[in-house]
């Protein structure tokens, strides 16, 4: 029910999440006399693969954060975490409010052993491979310690995805190790001595699409402002290549080169919609409220990887692992 788009959108999306993922069942959870209509118009192969779970009240994005536990348990977005709470579902997808999402989603899910605080991660696209970023929005404000933790659950995430160790960077204003805040070089020695993880170190901000490292850390008010920064200028690029095709288009009348093509789609920002909530005892996944159904249908997929790659439960070892370590 959240987003921009609302079940028009998400539904649309979902139908698109199935018809790539032919094993995927969805539970579609909102206010069935809107949502069901959607799929009655819809493939029926595609719409028998849904199944509805009826609720009449949904968080908006005028609801604060703080409320929502004691006045919002009808709610599609509580009633979805409880899901996976019961273990009726496997994992969550939502574009609805971001604050509320997370207050209910540690209520609920409760983070795992040895995590202070659940990290919102983002891939951000790469010349070689994509970059995960954490945390992007969550905790606007972190101690070394969580920031290490970040470093942990962020490592797990990227070698489920790349099969090779992760490289873990620092987000930093400079690469000499007197700069940036205290926490942010107390949050380096931490990372240093840590032999179970590859920390290479600072990286800048202009760094953070050359692919030196699979997993850069850093606070979330200044992951949130990188990564709608870093979607921004995508966008700016993907329309300005768009208008110089039509004039090319329009004197040539020339079909877009297949380079182009793919050009295009490296830098589309909907690909890289979905932001995984870690370090709780389930899987959610943030989707964008402005994304397009294309986003949330990769919203979609982002979750069921992390599903089949069984994140939470690789994150709750490898933090265990560390613990005894130290």
């Amino acid at each position: 029910m959240g987003g921009d788009g609302g079940p028009d959108l998400t539904v649309s999306a979902s139908l698109e999440a199935l018809r790539k993922a032919p094993e995927l069942a969805l539970v579609l959870v909102g206010d069935e006399s809107q949502i069901a209509p959607l799929l009655t118009h819809a493939d029926q192969g595609l719409a028998s693969r849904c199944t509805l779970h009826h609720s009449d009240q949904m968080v908006s994005d005028q609801d604060k954060p703080g409320n929502v536990l004691r006045s919002a348990r009808r709610s599609s977005m509580y009633q979805a975490a409880e899901l996976v709470k019961n273990d009726s579902v496997q994992a969550m997808v939502s574009a609805g409010n971001t604050g509320a999402l997370l207050m209910i989603g540690r209520h609920l899910l409760k983070t795992l052993d040895g995590i202070q605080k659940p990290a919102l991660v983002a891939a951000l696209p790469g010349a070689s491979r994509q970059t995960l970023l954490l945390d992007v929005g969550a905790n606007p404000v972190c101690d070394a310690q969580q920031l290490f933790e970040f470093a942990v659950m962020g490592s797990v995430l990227a070698e489920s995805l790349h099969g090779s160790p992760a490289r873990v960077g620092l987000l930093n204003i400079g690469a000499e190790n007197y700069k940036g805040t205290i926490e942010v070089r107390h949050a380096a020695d931490l990372l240093e001595r840590c032999k179970a993880l590859n920390y290479v170190g600072f990286i800048e901000a202009n760094e953070l699409f050359d692919g030196l490292a699979d997993v850069i850390v850093c606070d979330g008010f200044v992951g949130n402002v990188t990564i709608k920064s870093s979607a921004g200028v995508a966008n700016v690029v993907a329309q300005l290549l768009e208008e110089e095709l039509r004039k090319i288009s329009a004197v040539d009348d020339m079909r877009l080169p297949a380079t182009v093509r793919r050009l295009s789609a490296k830098i589309n920002p909907q690909r890289f919609n979905g932001a995984s909530l870690l370090g709780l005892q389930g899987s959610i996944v943030k989707s964008h409220g402005n994304a397009t159904a294309e986003g949330f249908a990769y919203a979609i997929a982002q979750a069921v990887a992390e599903v089949e790659n069984a994140v939470p439960q690789l994150i709750a070892k490898r933090v265990a692992a560390i613990i005894t370590a130290s």
